[in-house]
């Protein structure tokens, strides 16, 4: 039986780790593996990808200009999307373009398997055979990055679906940050715009911190049109409530599911209206000393919609999420 090259192009160390242990026992392939979507072109280019396991969010060249030219360069391979971005725009996208199956992030070993035989790979058993994923050192930060973005792409399709949009997914941030770190990734984030900042607090099982979720003010107008409402300084705090809880709460409640941790939320609150961030740091100083920071910046695509969202965990949280992630890590 030829050995087929099997290409593994994601950003994540943690995502390929997953994907080589999810891989049937028996698979006659050969794996490379590709940190961006560039080398993993290049690699395609050299026949080292005649199946691909392709992420959609990375920096270079995405997932999306990757399929764009491998149908424009006319390349002969098969394109199995793993993607946390989960939003039914971008399941079509990824098939018009060319891709054989879209599996979710992290990604089932049954499903795998099924989409591997569709691009005519069939192990010689069903449980995963583990390849050389235990040679893969991860460390925290790469396997919390990779929790957090499988937490985003399923905040962003529950707000895609519900304004109806296609939600641009970025890189998440993920650094522990002191006070004057902090305020320095708090003020980049703000970018020169006065902004409205929603406040809510987390906790479960020993971690806990709170969720800052800020809009930016020239956001407001085209995000009311969204939501069918009348942009009145009436209905905007309202309106940032709403938003608030589904996005801060559908992004706890994936990475709980992924770490075994039910979160409870406080009450959001709005911590400041057309205020600029350094108002709002004097404000919650006392807060934020030393912080497991997660910075996440969503866009609307066809609107003028931005804002950020930061996860601020307690540094005492660390050493729990650590315990949590051990087993991805090891």
């Amino acid at each position: 039986m030829a050995v087929v090259p099997l290409l593994i192009c994601d950003d994540s160390n943690m995502a390929r780790k997953q994907l080589l242990r999810a891989l049937p026992d028996g698979l006659g392939v050969s794996v490379t593996q590709a940190e961006n979507g560039r080398l993993g072109l290049e690699a395609i280019r050299n026949g080292l990808g005649e199946v691909v396991l392709l992420d959609l969010t990375m920096p270079e060249m995405d997932g999306y200009q990757v399929l764009a030219a491998i149908r424009e360069e006319g390349l002969k391979t098969k394109v199995i999307v793993v993607s946390g971005d989960v939003q039914d725009e971008a399941v079509r996208r990824v098939l018009a373009l060319g891709a054989t199956a879209f599996l979710k992030k992290p990604a089932d070993a049954e499903q795998l398997r099924k989409a591997l035989g569709q691009c005519g790979l069939v192990g010689e058993g069903e449980a995963p055979s583990g390849f050389a994923a235990a040679d893969m050192m991860i460390n925290f930060n790469d396997a919390f990055r990779e929790t957090v973005n499988v937490s985003m792409g399923r905040a962003a399709a529950l707000l895609a679906k519900v304004l109806n949009v296609f939600v641009e997914l970025p890189l998440p941030n993920v650094n522990v940050l002191e006070v004057g770190e902090l305020h320095m990734a708090l003020a980049d984030a703000q970018r020169g715009n006065q902004l409205t900042a929603i406040c809510q607090g987390y906790i479960g099982e020993g971690i806990a911190g709170e969720a800052l979720l800020m809009f930016h003010d020239s956001s407001m107008a085209d995000m009311a049109r969204l939501m069918r409402q009348e942009h009145r300084e009436s209905s905007q705090s309202e309106m940032l409530l709403d938003l608030s809880a589904l996005l801060i709460g559908a992004c706890l409640s994936g990475m709980g599911e992924q770490i075994d941790v039910t979160f409870s939320l406080s009450h959001p609150q709005v911590l400041g209206e057309h205020a600029r961030i350094e108002d709002l740091i004097k404000l919650n100083r006392h807060r934020w000393k030393q912080t497991l920071a997660v910075e996440i910046s969503y866009s609307v695509e066809g609107h003028d919609i931005h804002f950020d969202l930061l996860l601020l965990f307690t540094e005492t949280s660390l050493a729990r999420l650590q315990g949590k992630l051990a087993y991805m890590m090891n």
